[in-house]
């Protein structure tokens, strides 16, 4: 499954932060929100979509949870585009 991340905005820093976005797969683009931590035990994002997403993937023929398994992944892995003037740095340990 082929899950294009990108970033719009992140408030926060390398503790805690809340991210928005979207994702695209097979040329829909959905919104999404999660909330990373690190350092503690390692990082870890919880990704949350809306009901509406949900459905809109059901219909496409995804599991809404395995797209979310793969948003959580690209997120922790870095496997994203950010916007122009946000930087890793601000947010993420090096």
């Amino acid at each position: 499954m082929d899950v294009a991340v990108h970033i719009n905005n992140v408030k926060g820093n390398q503790m805690a932060a809340k991210i928005t976005g979207t994702f695209t797969i097979d040329n829909n683009t959905f919104k999404f929100s999660a909330i990373a931590f690190g350092r503690i035990g390692g990082h870890n994002i919880g990704a949350k979509i809306s009901k509406a997403t949900e459905k809109a993937l059901q219909k496409l023929g995804y599991d809404s949870n395995e797209v979310i398994d793969v948003l959580q992944k690209n997120l922790v892995s870095g496997n994203i585009t950010l916007p122009e003037g946000l930087s890793r740095e601000s947010f993420a340990d090096s």
